[in-house]
């Protein structure tokens, strides 16, 4: 579906990013919708001055920053490269014309939803455990293709350990 939705009358801008460049910046609203064609974003927010991701998109995903994307309002987020990436960017309001022009696309964007409800319910989960192997064991099960695309450091910090745990983790 997610190819049809690429061919769709939307009206998709390709964009490059370089490596650390931002897609959208906290305290701005955006009302885009993302599809990575090539490359790896992360999303994430600042607490005191830490950083503190809570996804990743990558290669073929569907990103968006959903508490502004649905209210139009502003953001903490950030989505920012994680190395060069190729992006396909389309507004709201076509993105809403293509989902409200047939019952099959409000079906997927359905879905698009949904699948981001469990994956929230997901990590939420994760955060709850107390032990780092697993929350590891859980994270690795689930998106074992996110230790292929996104660095170490970045991965950690997803998992609330230190770099060097995770490290340990890995060995293991």
């Amino acid at each position: 579906m997610v190819e049809k939705l690429l061919q769709s009358e939307i009206h998709w801008e390709s964009k490059e990013f370089k490596r650390n460049e931002f897609l959208k910046v906290s305290g701005s609203t955006d009302t885009h919708i993302y599809f990575i064609e090539q490359g790896s974003v992360r999303i994430f927010m600042t607490d005191e001055n830490e950083e503190r991701i809570i996804r990743f998109g990558y290669t073929g995903n569907i990103i968006v920053s959903l508490d502004s994307f649905l209210s139009e309002k502003p953001s903490e987020l950030y989505i920012q490269t994680i190395k060069k990436a190729s992006v396909k960017v389309a507004s709201k309001k076509d993105f809403y014309q293509f989902i409200q022009s047939c019952e099959e696309h409000m079906k997927f964007w359905i879905q698009i939803l949904e699948d981001l409800v469990l994956q929230q319910l997901e990590r939420e989960k994760d955060l709850l455990i107390h032990s780092p192997k697993e929350r590891f064991e859980r994270v690795l099960k689930r998106s074992p293709k996110l230790f292929q695309e996104v660095p170490n450091k970045y991965i950690a910090n997803y998992l609330r350990m230190s770099p060097e745990t995770l490290s340990r983790l890995k060995k293991s």
